[in-house]
């Protein structure tokens, strides 16, 4: 019964659009799937979850992801990143929801369910990403906001554009990390 209640309520979070702090972002009218495959560089992030933000500083090096379709809808999503000095690679499938540029996926060693949407891109430069995750067992919920890139050079209207979004939702701009290019990540880009 839990387990059937725990996917009722997941399938009812990510099927609506995202409500942040009062504000409500909606994943991208007329996302096309195939143009936002490929590869793309975490070159921002910020998050309401204090665990996962001190990760994040502990390492800020900009992150590598190579998005593959798997199906018809849904995507492969293989993450590298410097880590004790070698590149670490992680693999999510991310399921395709009802609406478009909306997807799911659990992470189990989290014991969580999240919810990702692609609230916007221009499929060459960047997208802002959201994903908004909640804990099976405690129900706790974390929201993220990440902003990808195509190349490792992000123009500073993008990032002024990532700030007021930020903000809009209720973050603070002082919390974004910005991720870093290093001489120890380059090599795993």
């Amino acid at each position: 019964m839990w387990r059937r209640v725990s996917i009722l309520s997941s399938l009812l979070v990510f099927a609506c659009p995202w409500i942040l702090h009062g504000a409500t972002l909606q994943p991208q009218e007329d996302f096309h799937l195939d143009r936002f495959l490929g590869r793309w560089y975490e070159a921002a992030v910020v998050s309401d979850c204090p665990h996962y933000m001190r990760g994040k500083k502990g390492n800020p090096a900009i992150v590598a992801l190579d998005l593959k379709r798997f199906g018809q809808a849904s995507l492969t999503v293989t993450a590298t990143a410097p880590r004790h000095g070698s590149c670490q690679q992680t693999s999510n499938q991310y399921a395709s929801t009802d609406t478009a540029g909306s997807f799911f996926y659990h992470l189990a060693r989290l014991g969580a369910d999240v919810g990702v949407s692609v609230v916007h891109t221009d499929y060459d430069e960047y997208a802002t990403m959201l994903l908004l995750s909640t804990e099976r067992t405690s129900q706790n919920t974390t929201t993220i906001v990440k902003l990808y890139t195509r190349s490792l050079d992000v123009r500073p209207a993008l990032l002024h554009d990532f700030k007021t979004l930020v903000q809009k939702q209720g973050m603070r701009e002082d919390d974004i990390i910005f991720h870093e290019k290093t001489a120890s990540n380059s090599t795993c880009l």
